[in-house]
């Protein structure tokens, strides 16, 4: 029978605090890995080009509902993001009402390129930690994110596919 820990206000202010913070540096990380890209694309348009990563060929539809946007948005983007050379779109074989998106090779280098940064610099920072308390980041970042519904990545191919 599980047991739901009592947490007083106190606890649960320096808990929220604590994960303010830390997404505020996540958030830094994001930004700075994104720099050398900043000319072609926005952290939105980003988002898309991870979805895409992660998910493969997608519908407009879908893509509208994976990032929590209206259709509308999620097709300028996609726009913007086929001008830049970073999706390809084709109607379905299928319905050919439809329209799928996919990564170009250059989207999908893109995408590898911002993650690696991501993964250096926040490998950096997990590196000044010591062990026991890289271990305790393990625990308490998987159960945050389960607790906030957000599913396991596949850490053999973390974006859906192989790095090279």
């Amino acid at each position: 029978m599980g047991e739901v820990d009592e947490v007083d206000g106190e606890d649960l202010a320096a808990v929220i605090t604590a994960v303010l913070t830390g997404s505020r540096l996540l958030v830094a990380v994001a930004a700075r890995s994104l720099a050398a890209v900043e000319d072609k694309i926005t952290v939105p348009q980003f988002r898309m080009l991870v979805v895409l990563a992660g998910h493969g060929e997608t519908k407009l539809v879908t893509m509208a509902e994976l990032l929590g946007v209206q259709a509308s948005t999620a097709m300028r983007m996609a726009d913007r993001l086929t001008g830049a050379g970073l999706i390809v779109r084709e109607a379905n074989p299928h319905n050919r009402r439809e329209n799928l998106m996919r990564l170009t090779i250059e989207g999908r280098r893109i995408v590898e390129q911002v993650m690696a940064r991501r993964r250096q610099e926040i490998g950096a920072i997990v590196a000044r930690m010591s062990v026991a308390e890289r271990r305790a980041l393990i625990s308490a970042m998987n159960a945050f994110t389960e607790a906030g519904g957000e599913p396991p990545v596949n850490v053999r191919h973390p974006l859906g596919w192989p790095e090279v």
